[in-house]
């Protein structure tokens, strides 16, 4: 083996899994004989294309996190803002469930990767259920529900969406949120340079855009903006759920890719552009709520396909992994029998009470944004990449030559790092969040629109 070859493309044709190889050559042979079995089932879950799964990255991928770009660049500046973006984006390779094997095989590190699991995807539905509200809120000038109301509502719509249970059956809604959130993207971006001026803008105060952060900006501050930015590209742990629902799961490098460049483009315009109409003193999380009160409503009203489907898209995952457990060698699992259903929807229904419960309670975009990040990202987006690594290269191998020495240091790097964000960023969006409460309280009627 060439010690010059990347991650990727030079890994070893085997790994070690509880003291036994697995072969490429074997894993394949596996997914054959699942397949065929599969096909006489009523409830198909392998039917996923590349095209398909593109599809539902793409939901995934462009979503609201996206204004938070902005937001993110009004603190750090334009020049740091850009390079996080390109920097976390070069970093993040897909999130597997790979916790048994990367702890030699242990139950009990599975267990608390599902742990980490439920816990990531519920909190994303949660900040569905907040930006759900807060939408309908600034559509209706606040005056139409209680905020709590407005929660339930998403919820409840979100529920109905999350019940079909394969992927595939998602993927065509998927290419529709995807689309739309694009359009609202645009607008915002539009909107933002044909606008006068900001909303909320001061006479003679001219939005102050700076190539690095003002003088003043807070270490909490700053930590946030950059787990803002790396929550976008990181937290992909239902990237596994797709690849397993795949035709042909060889393929799911082709969805990568195209998902990949889209989001590095549309992220950092998004981000450059909006900052550098909007400044410093006027920008908001999402970035939707720096726009003249038309503007506003308009850009923001696309996203709301969004807000439905991406939420419920996170709620079907959760859903296939604890069903699947349940009924792990059950003739349910693959029939549409009266208990497979009444099971699927009850927790399906589960995931969006504890979501609502959690929206309730962190009611701020930008700081559960910052919080999902922090616990879950320094994990699955860096932590469990360098342990991967160093699974795939055991003892002497991590050292063999130069560049494969240089990738060891790399991901020992990135393992550190991660535990950085896990610890500080807990800490700051914690902190963060202690402020923001100043005055406030869970479950409030207080409208949360922008």
């Amino acid at each position: 083996m060439s010690d010059k070859g990347s991650f990727i493309g030079d890994r070893p044709k085997s790994i070690d899994v509880d003291g036994s190889s697995i072969s490429d050559s074997d894993i394949e042979k596996q997914f054959v004989i699942r397949v065929a079995q599969e096909s006489q089932n009523e409830v198909k879950f392998r039917t996923c294309s590349w095209q398909k799964t593109a599809a539902l990255l793409f939901s995934e991928y462009i979503c609201l996190a996206i204004l938070s770009f902005p937001w993110s660049f009004s603190v750090l500046g334009m020049v740091p803002g850009v390079i996080v973006t390109l920097a976390v984006a070069a970093n993040v390779r897909d999130v597997c469930d790979i916790g048994r094997i990367l702890f030699g095989g242990s139950q009990l590190a599975y267990n608390i990767t599902a742990v980490f699991f439920i816990l990531n995807n519920t909190f994303i539905q949660a900040l569905h259920c907040l930006v759900g509200a807060k939408l309908l809120n600034t559509l209706t000038n606040g005056s139409a529900a209680c905020t709590v109301v407005w929660s339930v509502v998403i919820a409840c719509i979100c529920f109905f969406i999350s019940l079909p249970r394969t992927l595939s059956q998602l993927s065509g809604l998927g290419v529709f949120s995807a689309a739309t959130m694009g359009i609202a993207v645009l607008l915002a971006m539009i909107f933002a340079g044909i606008q006068d001026h900001p909303f909320g803008y001061i006479v003679g105060q001219e939005p102050l855009v700076t190539a690095f952060p003002v003088k003043g900006t807070t270490y909490v501050a700053g930590m946030s903006a950059f787990l803002n930015i790396t929550y976008t590209f990181v937290g992909q742990i239902t990237l596994p759920s797709f690849i397993a629902e795949m035709k042909n799961p060889k393929d799911f490098p082709k969805a990568l890719w195209a998902v990949t460049i889209a989001e590095v483009v549309v992220f950092t315009l998004c981000g450059a552009i909006m900052y550098h109409f909007v400044g410093n003193q006027y920008m908001t999380a999402p970035a939707f709520g720096s726009l003249q009160p038309v503007y506003k409503k308009i850009a923001f009203s696309f996203a709301l396909p969004t807000i439905i489907f991406l939420g419920s898209l996170y709620s079907s995952v959760s859903a296939r992994f604890v069903f699947f457990r349940i009924f792990r060698d059950s003739k349910h699992r693959h029939s549409n029998t009266l208990v497979a259903w009444t099971t699927w929807a009850g927790i399906v229904a589960a995931t969006w009470v504890f979501a609502f419960i959690i929206a309730e309670v962190i009611p701020f975009f930008s700081d559960m944004l910052s919080l999902m990040s922090s616990l879950f990202d320094g994990w699955f987006g860096f932590i469990f990449w360098g342990m991967a690594y160093l699974t795939l290269y055991p003892g002497v191998k991590k050292w063999a030559g130069f560049w494969r020495s240089s990738e060891t240091v790399l991901n020992y790097v990135i393992i550190v790092f991660g535990f950085y964000i896990l610890i500080a960023g807990t800490y700051t969006s914690v902190k963060s969040i202690i402020i923001d409460f100043t005055g406030q309280r869970v479950f409030s009627c207080v409208s949360n629109g922008l």
